[in-house]
């Protein structure tokens, strides 16, 4: 077998990265890939054979002591050559020192335990298309220029570390974002984006379920077609509020932590991204 060489993935890389998600049936957005390197510009390794990507992993770093891993892959035509155990290893090393997390699919939860990952709770993913508005209006606006550094504060209430550069990126077109607003301070913001089949709703995030519910008529209304969203289980209400309106449970991963486990924050009601948490 030639060399194999590993290093960090330049964008177009990122892209093919992301491609394979979709052959994989990731449905992931359209437009992901410029969003998702700025998180962390050094966190996209890849495995390559004579001068061909065969594995990548996603092993972004969130300040110094968070990181997630995501989209880890294997060429199909290339597993079994320990090329994606290589970009594991030298991710997983990348990352030392922090609290790791990933959504793990139910088929690779025995093999993530046995890698020291720990379960914190499951995520459910919902679909379909939307059958009207199933709660009141709030005072709902887009993501202006103004409000984009609450928009940023209001998201470290529920992500474990600062975002400040992927959610310049996520929170601006081609994605729709809106953000709902209480006597001038934010309750909550929701962003949605064109996927492969779709659209998909993540982040989400609300002080309630009903502001959360709001947001998601609000966004759903904008668009034609089905929408997706990843739900934790524990939103028991806020779950009756989607199935209500029409959308159904499809399948399901679970939120899993090497190191320090983190709490599911409350302002949590739709995962960003199951890529990069």
């Amino acid at each position: 077998m030639s060399e194999r060489l590993i290093r960090t993935l330049a964008l177009a890389e990122v892209k093919q990265l992301i491609g394979w998600a979709a052959t994989e049936g990731w449905n992931p957005g359209l437009d992901d890939a410029a969003a998702f390197q700025a998180s962390d510009p050094e966190g996209f390794i890849g495995a390559f054979v004579d001068g061909e990507m065969v594995a990548a992993i996603a092993a972004v770093a969130y300040g110094a002591s968070y990181g997630f891993i995501g989209l880890y892959i294997s060429r199909e035509d290339r597993r079994g050559l320990g090329h994606g155990k290589a970009v594991w290893d030298v991710g997983m090393a990348r990352l030392a020192g922090r609290t790791i997390g990933l959504d793990g699919v139910d088929e690779q939860f025995e093999n993530y335990r046995r890698k020291g990952f720990a379960p914190a709770h499951r995520t459910i993913r919902f679909g379909g298309v939307l059958a009207g508005a199933p709660v009141e209006r709030r005072e709902l606006s887009i993501v202006t220029p103004e409000l984009l550094p609450q928009v940023m504060a209001f998201d470290r209430r529920s992500f474990p570390a600062p975002r400040e550069a992927f959610l310049a990126r996520w929170l601006a077109p081609p994605h729709l974002a809106c953000v709902a607003t209480s006597q001038g301070a934010v309750t909550g913001y929701g962003v949605m984006r064109k996927c492969r089949a779709g659209w998909k709703i993540g982040g989400l995030s609300a002080l309630d379920d009903a502001t959360a519910a709001a947001q998601v008529s609000h966004l759903a209304a904008s668009v034609e077609g089905e929408v997706f969203i990843d739900v934790p289980a524990a939103r028991r209400q806020f779950i009756d509020l989607l199935t209500d309106a029409g959308l159904r449970p499809g399948f399901e991963t679970t939120r899993m932590y090497r190191g320090e486990p983190i709490p599911l924050a409350p302002e949590v009601f739709g995962v960003t991204t199951l890529e990069l948490g």
